[in-house]
């Protein structure tokens, strides 16, 4: 056994009596690539990168018992990963990869110290789903986002909607209030209006018809200041709005008769 640099082996006639044959002392890696299936029926191409070399004490070794070191590691890798890979999903093989990286590096080591070789290290470098698992995968990904950007969009609307809704809802409140205080306002206007200087009190239904007969004239400029307004038909005249307020407190009494008659 040679070491490296100038050495002399002797005389030979012709190349008959001495042959060399040569083997790297430096690390060497290999690639291998494995195609097999996982649990769930996919099948993907594994690749393993194993680095090695010769053992220094065992060079004799490394040298007459292998005649093909890379097909020797080759077997084994194929062995250990077509034993670890079926037995997980695809998802779990990209999860896994140190898992496997580990037991083909166990594995190598057992076997290949017999032979003279020493392995550093075995790391899965690449795991390929076939084309159109990869295409699959990517639509899948691609549906469920298109999901969730469809259930935030219609919770975007919902809020939206709802906030709309509260807005009406205080809106509506307030203009009851409004409302509410412009007829009071009204009401204490018409019965200062009409009782001033006088010791005469309005009766309720006084000021009601008063509002009325406010409330149905103020109808009538609305309808008659708006150019695109539909047609309303009412009967006009002063009798109408004696008929509508008589028609209230017709509508006023049977409601709280029975409350009436209860008390």
């Amino acid at each position: 056994m040679l070491q490296p640099g100038l050495s002399f082996a002797g005389l030979d006639c012709g190349g008959l009596c001495i042959n060399f044959r040569s083997v790297t002392s430096r690390v060497e890696q290999l690639q291998v690539v494995v195609h097999t299936k996982t649990k769930d029926n996919v099948f993907v191409f594994v690749s393993v990168a194993v680095q090695q070399s010769v053992k220094r004490d065992a060079v004799k070794d490394a040298i007459y018992k292998l005649a093909n070191v890379h097909a020797q590691i080759d077997s084994y890798v194929s062995d250990v990963v077509r034993s670890a890979v079926p037995h997980m999903t695809l998802d779990e093989s990209f999860e896994k990869k140190d898992e496997v990286s580990v037991a083909v590096q166990q594995k190598l080591e057992q076997e290949m110290a017999s032979f003279g070789f020493q392995i550093h290290k075995a790391l899965v470098t690449e795991l390929t789903p076939d084309a159109e698992v990869v295409l699959s995968m990517n639509e899948i990904n691609k549906q469920k986002r298109l999901r969730d950007a469809a259930i935030m969009a219609a919770e975007a609307e919902k809020v939206r909607l709802v906030k709309a809704a509260e807005g009406a809802a205080d809106a509506s409140q307030l203009q009851g209030e409004g409302i509410a205080r412009q007829r009071r306002a009204i009401i204490d206007g018409l019965r200062d209006s009409i009782t001033h200087g006088t010791e005469e009190h309005l009766s309720a239904e006084r000021i009601s018809e008063l509002l009325l007969i406010t409330q149905y004239f103020e109808t009538l400029r609305d309808i008659g200041a708006h150019s695109k307004g539909a047609t309303v038909f009412l009967p006009h005249g002063a009798g109408a709005v004696a008929d509508t307020a008589a028609q209230i407190r017709s509508g006023l009494k049977s409601g709280q008769a029975p409350g009436q008659e209860r008390m």
